[in-house]
């Protein structure tokens, strides 16, 4: 037999981790409030979002669909502003961003954080106070960065030796005089996947605390008057749902702000906790409270100053997902119903992992529910699958949905605000989804479908 083939078994197309699927619902067409956008409901048994029904929004702007919850999204950005007053809270784009998104942001008085030229774009494009704005990113360009000091960006995250001399170089060239935060590891073993925790020395993010790679780049920075040191930042890593993990980092940050005073005599004013906060995606998922967060951020960076004899810094935080998660859900239409006799059923929508390949990549959960009708036909265990040439194309890897599903149906999935259109991609050829926003009832295109001329634009 061949050393690399093998014969296939019932199971050979699986490509993550097999696990106990989760318990059938007690009722397949409740919406739990925690999960869903805070505006959902089912009327006359269809699903709504922001008083839009479902049906009527893929009848009007096509399907895949993603629908973003307005309300939701603004009212969990004021919850942070209040819960950190006192504080910054800087909204973290990478989890989503269009030019509407940056106006709600800018509207309800949070900042931005940035991670490119192109999202610093968007965002001066809508006007947003390039003060409120700080520059992400561990390989930013020259024109990057160059672009974050003509804008006059509020802070730019250093987050390499390289960066900080063409920090200094542009400084002088523009005349300008940045402020400048260190991106500090702080070697924290954030509970999360691999792929989404940060804070361990070996990965790419910043500089080390334990090595002395931070100590360095305040040395470095602080010997060049054109740049203007003012704070630590550091990011734990995502989808985090206890504060255990930035207690541990703003102590290791105190150490550090304690050195560089002793051997500097500078007191830096900014301590960025960065974001990452959890939100929960099935049932028996739990997430941290705004104001819970908030009291305990603040208690900690308080006894941490405190202990070490310095000044209370202003604290900023950056949520991303857990403001922009929730709002959102896609909706999809069910295209073929397959069952595979005593293992499950297949239900392949018209989207999977081009416009959400997050449970492709790090296996992430979701909740999932017939929307555009109620049912009480009985549960199977099913996949929700999309229609790329890979079987790990998955939108959602186990869930229960009513036996009588067919062609046709609409299928609403929870907690797509954060990290589905960002990171979405064409392949086999597949058109983005639209964005929409509702509220109201009224719904409105925020990012317009891609058609095939757009794939098509700039191939020669």
């Amino acid at each position: 037999m061949s050393r690399f083939a093998h014969p296939a078994g019932d199971r050979h197309a699986e490509v993550l981790p097999e696990e106990r699927p989760p318990h059938a619902p007690a009722d397949l067409n409740t919406l739990d409030p925690t999960i869903w956008p805070r505006t959902s409901s089912r009327v006359d048994g269809s699903v709504t979002i922001g008083g839009a029904d479902v049906r009527d929004l893929v009848k009007e702007h096509g399907s895949p669909l993603y629908v973003v919850d307005e309300e939701d999204f603004r009212s969990r950005c004021r919850d942070y502003r209040e819960a950190f007053a006192g504080g910054e809270v800087h909204y973290a784009g990478k989890a989503f961003l269009c030019r509407e998104v940056a106006r709600w942001v800018m509207q309800e008085g949070l900042g931005l954080d940035v991670c490119s030229a192109g999202e610093l774009a968007v965002a001066l494009s809508v006007g947003f106070p390039p003060e409120r704005i700080t520059m992400h990113g561990n390989n930013k360009s020259l024109a990057e960065l160059e672009k974050a000091v003509e804008a006059g960006v509020g802070h730019i995250v250093a987050d390499s030796f390289e960066e900080i001399a063409r920090l200094g170089f542009l400084a002088d060239k523009h005349g300008r005089r940045p402020r400048v935060m260190i991106r500090v590891t702080v070697g924290v073993e954030a509970h999360t996947h691999e792929f989404i925790a940060t804070a361990h020395d070996d990965q790419k993010f910043g500089f080390s605390l334990s090595s002395g790679a931070a100590a360095e780049a305040a040395r470095r920075i602080l010997a060049l008057p054109q740049l203007e040191l003012v704070g630590l930042h550091s990011h734990i890593g995502s989808q985090i749902t206890d504060t255990a993990g930035f207690e541990v980092a703003a102590r290791r940050l105190a150490t550090l702000l304690v050195q560089i005073k002793q051997e500097h005599g500078v007191v830096l004013p900014e301590l960025d906790l960065g974001g990452g906060y959890g939100i929960p995606y099935v049932e028996g998922d739990t997430a941290p409270d705004v104001k819970e967060i908030a009291d305990s951020l603040r208690e900690i960076v308080t006894k941490v100053a405190e202990s070490a004899g310095l000044p209370v810094p202003r604290l900023t935080v950056e949520p991303g997902r857990s403001i922009a998660g929730r709002a959102g859900a896609t909706l999809y239409e069910v295209g073929t119903v397959k069952d595979v006799e005593g293992l499950r059923t297949y239900v392949s929508v018209d989207g999977g992992m081009s416009d959400n390949i997050r449970t492709a990549l790090y296996g992430a959960d979701y909740t999932a529910r017939l929307a555009s009708r109620e049912s009480a036909a009985e549960p199977m265990l099913s996949r929700l699958v999309g229609k790329h040439c890979e079987s790990g194309d998955m939108v959602v890897r186990d869930l229960w949905l009513p036996r009588d599903l067919a062609p046709g149906d609409l299928i609403a999935v929870a907690g797509t605000g954060a990290y589905c259109r960002s990171l979405a991609n064409n392949y086999n050829y597949l058109p983005k989804p639209a964005v929409v926003a509702v509220k109201d009832g009224v719904s409105r295109v925020i990012v317009r479908r891609e058609t095939e001329d757009d794939l098509l634009r700039g191939q020669l």
